[in-house]
């Protein structure tokens, strides 16, 4: 017992010196910043809508404060079981074996709180990279469909290796394939082991590189070439992780550091080539296009996007066309004509994108895996690359391949549904989760009526259409969308409850059962009456809920518009407005039906029934009964 408990602080003690050393980082780092600050007490309080807005900023949500609290440990805390969920979704720490890991799961609010805690294993909450790098290890033994274009013959073997990847990853074969951007094999010096070029390109794939490399001479003559690899190749790196220790964490950390390292070498690539060197042209000639295969940035497609059709009037004639063969961006294109533009013309013309792209990112989606892999005519060998037109505009084009490339995605809420269609579209599951997360925390759902018109996030209150996010998700089976969606109205559903777009939601949502039998339930009332629940559950468990609803069962009985008969008026605000703001300064609190109700507790408790009265109402009106 005592030589245990000695070997564990002499392993705490290793650790520290290796962190003041440099050789290992802090997992959780002490942050005294503004932006961190405000952001753990985003965190603290449940401002979901904040919280994603300072994550798509930067702030590290694995730091800590002078307290020693990371941002998990404080939402979960406080019980914000969407706010722990939208941490551990973007990274955040949640290690059991770890002192912060341990204190997370012990503080939990709830114990639903900590089961999604303890869904989250270390490979999910802290590798965010790894099915980009997954990939792109896999390009490297995928023979079909063929994607690589450059073949390094050693004695033995032939591994056959994408241009691209290479250039991005080794300045090395960056100015060799500058210098010769057609060549299509080179042969690999006589006496290298083919191991140690296997280990080298798996290194450089984003792969595992270990040290079981034989035994014996065997062994020294691979660690041999790797050496002269790495220097060549001006990877140094690459021998560091050969001779790495045993060191668990070590090595952990060193892999996650060389994932994130080729993540934004491919990053500068992306941006510095496929959107660099994008096209822009009328869409009546966008099928013109003319681009070498043998170009400088081995592109092997061009995706093309159109832009919206419904135009404004443009006074201004459009930018000019070209009408001559030659290269655009040093990149031959053309050649295609265009008509000459007539002042009469009022109105700007439709435009289309076109990016160059390399088959082997895109194979990242179902969609194109499965048309590469076909006889489509996309699949062809052609003089010129391939146009592939996908039915998004430009800007959502740009996050698609800006996710396929980089595993980032971070766009705004303008244009998160059209990302989630296209996803769909595309099979990319991935993007799709990531686009619901946008919109249902951005979309500010969680928030009540009051805290929705007065948004404490950045960038303001955003408007949504919910009735466009519900039928979006119901066509892409995004079950988070459905129930950000009753969550939405659930909070403002005053507002909602006698619009003649709600009613037809509600029909939608009645048709979408196949077979459907007059008793059936409404999915989307359900989820509504649950979420109507939870809205009022705190005020409720604070005073009773039994005494509440008899409380209110009573006062609704003794007003005036249930002694007539009459049904409480739709807008109370348009019959007592002139009343209001003399009533507001006595301290007069009404219901949503204009009844004067005694204090605020009663008032909820009067609300509550009378938001569950008028779902019924329009239940009956709609001959549904759930």
């Amino acid at each position: 017992m005592v030589s245990s408990k000695h070997d564990i602080e002499a392993a705490l003690l290793a650790e520290k010196r290796a962190i003041s050393a440099g050789q290992l980082k802090e997992d959780n780092p002490l942050d005294l910043s503004d932006d961190f600050k405000h952001f753990c007490e985003a965190c603290r309080r449940g401002d979901l809508k904040v919280c994603q807005e300072m994550i798509m900023q930067g702030v590290n949500i694995n730091a800590r404060d002078s307290f020693d609290n990371t941002p998990l440990i404080l939402a979960s805390l406080c019980g914000h079981y969407e706010v722990v969920q939208l941490l551990l979704e973007s990274g955040a720490l949640c290690e059991r074996d770890t002192f912060q890991g341990e204190r997370c799961l012990y503080n939990a609010l709830n114990n639903r709180i900590r089961n999604l805690l303890l869904e989250y294993d270390y490979s999910k909450s802290t590798d965010p990279l790894q099915p980009l790098a997954a990939h792109v290890a896999s390009l490297l033994s995928r023979e079909h469909p063929k994607t690589s274009d450059l073949a390094l013959v050693t004695e033995t073997e032939v591994f056959h290796i994408h241009k691209f990847l290479a250039a991005t990853r080794s300045p090395y074969f960056a100015r060799r394939l500058a210098a010769a951007p057609g060549v299509r094999s080179w042969k690999v010096p006589n006496g290298l082991h083919s191991e140690s070029l296997q280990a080298a390109l798996r290194f450089l794939y984003l792969g595992e590189v270990t040290a079981d490399l034989g035994e014996g001479e065997k062994e020294q003559e691979i660690l041999t070439g790797i050496d002269k690899l790495s220097r060549q190749l001006e990877i140094p790196r690459l021998f560091e992780h050969i001779l790495e220790s045993g060191d668990r964490r070590l090595v952990r950390q060193r892999r996650t550091e060389e994932v994130s390292r080729g993540r934004d070498e491919l990053d500068a690539f992306f941006r510095g080539n496929v959107v660099k060197y994008k096209i822009e042209v009328d869409t009546s000639k966008a099928e013109d296009v003319k681009w070498d295969k043998n170009n400088y940035i081995f592109a092997d497609i061009l995706l093309r996007a159109d832009e919206d059709p419904l135009e404004p009037e443009a006074e201004e004639p459009p930018p000019v066309v070209r009408k001559v063969a030659g290269p655009l961006n040093g990149i031959p294109i053309g050649p295609f004509s265009s008509d000459s533009w007539s002042p009469s013309r009022t109105r700007k013309p439709r435009r289309s994108v076109l990016y160059p792209a390399h088959k082997a990112m895109l194979l990242r989606s179902e969609y194109f895996l499965t048309m590469f892999s076909s006889s489509f005519k996309e699949a062809q060998d052609t003089e010129y690359l391939q146009i592939v037109t996908i039915d998004c505009t430009p800007e959502v084009l740009e996050v698609i391949l800006t996710f396929l490339y980089t595993e980032k995605a971070d766009f705004g809420l303008d244009v998160a549904i059209d990302v989630l269609f296209t996803a769909d579209l595309l099979f990319i599951e991935k993007l799709k989760v990531r686009a619901a997360q946008i919109i249902s925390t951005l979309g500010n759902g969680g928030a009540s009526v009051v805290e929705a018109d007065n948004s404490r996030g950045e960038a303001g209150a955003e408007e949504i259409d919910i009735y466009d996010v519900i039928r979006a998700g119901w066509d892409t089976r995004v079950q988070r969308l459905e129930e950000f969606g009753a969550r939405y109205l659930a909070q403002r559903l005053e507002h909602h409850i006698d619009r003649e777009e709600f009613a037809e939601l509600v029909k939608e949502s009645a048709a979408r059962v196949k077979n459907r039998q007059e008793t059936d339930t409404v999915e989307l009332i359900d989820d509504i009456r649950y979420e109507l629940s939870e809205r009022y559950r705190l005020r409720f468990e604070e005073a009773g809920i039994d005494e509440m609803e008899e409380a209110a069962g009573g006062l609704l009985q003794d007003s005036g518009s249930s002694e007539t008969g009459q049904s409480p008026p739709q807008n109370f605000q348009s019959i007592y407005a002139p009343e209001i703001d003399g009533e507001l300064q006595h301290g007069v609190i009404r219901t949503l039906d204009g009844e004067i109700a005694g204090d605020e507790f009663a008032q909820d408790a009067m609300n509550y029934q009378i938001l569950l009265g008028k779902i019924d109402t329009l239940l009956a009106s709609l001959n549904l009964d759930a």
